[in-house]
């Protein structure tokens, strides 16, 4: 059997565990979370090396990306050093592909008709694939990056924004504590409102689920959320706050949603490659033979 653990530095209040059947496979798929103590989360790289098939970190990125440029968390990268035998992931290829793919699938097969909708992502670096697909389908789209990833009023509306600023910023801003742009441990179970009036003028919101979650106002009423993973209490607080549907980029196991970096380790592991050998198309071809499809789930009628 094949084993994959995502460690993460989020609650362990969401840990989960799973064995599936996937291309003929068995898997163990895992999320531990380590409730954002970043000496334990490092530890668990360094334990669990050479013992499983894939690592992903979960709660937190390796990369982020700008067009054809990489920028990696350097405190992350310090994190994960001890994993050297084991492959580790963080969902970015995926970001790449199935997400891109995704957003591609709803306008193609007429579930979303993205040149009608006022779309908020809430950060475009860490879902480039999502924002560039966006962009393609023709969608009015407000990138959260400034918003919500550095707490700056400032709401981008061209992608070319995101470029420009990002290849300005990233470089600073990826040396700098993680826990600084994105919530980690107990703070994921936080929720503090912020720009209710940029949620209110979009129909449909999009990106990390942790940042949604966080931020988001309590009226949602009749708006769309695409992000990568739901579990049944989070479609409880979208049911609550009157949200119309939501849709998942990754499959349905065990009646609920894994993460993107979940999803790239079974990927790496099925292949037997480094990730960083890993080409578009290695991913195409794979996601083509698993027929993973976006997951609508209807919420309020």
């Amino acid at each position: 059997m094949k084993h994959v653990v995502s460690v993460s530095l989020g609650t362990s209040k969401r840990d989960k565990r799973d064995e599936v059947d996937i291309l003929g496979e068995k898997f163990l798929l895992e999320r531990i979370g380590t409730d954002g103590d970043m000496k334990k989360f490092g530890q668990m790289f360094t334990d669990l090396d050479g013992r499983v098939d894939a690592l992903g970190v979960g709660g937190a990125d390796i990369w982020v990306v700008i067009e054809q440029k990489k920028y990696a968390f350097r405190e992350i990268l310090d994190l994960i050093k001890g994993a050297v035998k084991t492959p580790v992931v963080d969902g970015s290829g995926l970001k790449h592909t199935l997400e891109r793919d995704t957003i591609r699938t709803l306008q193609r097969d007429g579930t979303v008709d993205f040149k009608k909708e006022k779309v908020l992502l809430v950060s475009a670096v860490d879902r480039f694939g999502m924002a560039q697909a966006l962009i393609e389908a023709g969608a009015d789209v407000v990138f959260g990056d400034f918003l919500f990833g550095l707490g700056i009023p400032i709401k981008l509306t061209q992608y070319s924004q995101v470029k420009t600023f990002g290849s300005l910023l990233l470089p600073l801003a990826t040396k700098l504590p993680f826990k600084w742009f994105y919530p980690t441990g107990e703070k994921q179970e936080q929720r503090t409102p912020k720009y209710p009036k940029i949620f209110e003028e979009c129909t449909v919101v999009c990106g990390d689920w942790h940042y949604i979650r966080k931020y988001m106002p309590e009226n949602m009423e009749g708006k769309t959320v695409i992000t990568q993973t739901l579990r049944k209490a989070d479609l409880e607080l979208l049911k609550q706050f009157k949200a119309k549907r939501a849709i998942t980029t990754t499959p349905v196991i065990g009646g609920e949603t894994f993460a993107t970096n979940v999803m790239e380790g079974v990927i790496v592991a099925l292949l037997g490659k480094k990730p960083s050998d890993l080409t578009e198309q290695d991913y195409l071809s794979t996601l083509s033979k698993l027929g993973w499809k976006p997951n609508v789930i209807d919420i309020t009628p």
